[in-house]
């Protein structure tokens, strides 16, 4: 079967990219296997008119208003490997499909790593998260924990300040905070653990403290955990595509990327905060990026 695009991926910059070609009538292919990054989140924030809504239930009405657009198919199968073609790609799942379309838009978003802490999956998105901005006022005033691993500890233990004054920095063990960085945490009341994270503790979903493998424990209501982020897909490297020094595919203003007729949207470009609405947006822009380039190519 031959699309004017295929989409891999179906988070908000696929589902957003297949509307836009959709609405311009253009045969689209929507590949998703279904596996959200954010699945254990209850709610999905800071998306205008959709601000709490279950990310379920977001994928849901997504659904529902694709299908008024009868050029739009989707594929609920795991996309295996890309191809480059003549006329354009040629898509294989993992189910045995094969597809083709002249353009493709990468929408294969980021997977996140976290550190191997006991307990963890126990309260990952009820009561703690990975983003500040997507979660920080549901935790507002709380005896919060900010676990990170990553260089940025110390920009994002400043900017929880905004959510909670009650704040435990953890590095896991790790030397991560410069002498200097120590004491402007601690002028704004910011503590420091830095011994090595045996287990978080609670009960139902609910935090209510972090053990450390000293044997002391510290009472915390909630917190952030920072993951190392990474493509989900080899895709773009696979098909030859450009990257930023973020390590996102490096696109244009358009979501053209370095490869001609590859396109890629959403948190796969790693160009801006991971929201919803930025995503959403990237998609969009990149099914603009599409229809005007097929459009160009008739004349």
């Amino acid at each position: 079967m031959h699309f004017d695009c295929a989409i891999i991926g179906g988070g908000p910059a696929g589902l957003n990219a297949a509307l836009m070609l959709g609405r311009a009538r253009r045969s689209v292919l929507l590949i998703d296997g279904n596996r959200p990054r954010h699945a254990a989140a209850h709610a999905s924030h800071g998306f205008l008119t959709r601000d709490g809504v279950k990310p379920s239930e977001l994928r849901r009405i997504a659904h529902e208003e694709l299908a008024r657009y009868p050029s739009i198919r989707r594929c609920e199968r795991e996309a295996a490997d890309v191809e480059k073609t003549a006329g354009g790609f040629r898509i294989h799942t993992v189910q045995g499909d094969r597809f083709e379309a002249r353009k493709l838009i990468i929408a294969t978003g980021l997977k996140e790593s976290f550190p191997a802490i006991e307990g963890f999956r126990d309260f990952y998105g009820q009561s703690l998260f990975s983003c500040p901005h997507c979660h920080g006022w549901e935790l507002r005033d709380k005896p919060l924990a900010l676990v990170s691993e990553q260089p940025s500890v110390f920009r994002t233990a400043m900017l929880i300040r905004s959510w909670s004054r009650d704040l435990v920095v953890c590095t896991n063990g790790r030397a991560l905070l410069t002498a200097e960085q120590l004491e402007r945490l601690r002028r704004h009341g910011i503590r420091v653990a830095l011994s090595p994270i045996a287990a978080f503790y609670g009960r139902e979903g609910h935090l209510e403290g972090i053990r450390f493998r000293d044997s002391t424990t510290i009472f915390r209501e909630g917190g952030f955990v920072t993951p190392q982020l990474s493509q989900r897909s080899a895709f773009g490297a696979k098909l030859g595509c450009a990257f930023n020094k973020m390590g996102g595919i490096a696109t244009d203003d358009y979501g053209r990327t370095s490869v001609g007729g590859v396109y890629a949207a959403g948190d796969a470009t790693s160009v801006a905060p991971s929201q919803l609405v930025i995503a959403a947006a990237e998609g969009s822009r990149a099914a603009i990026g599409v229809h005007m380039d097929l459009a160009a190519e008739m004349y």
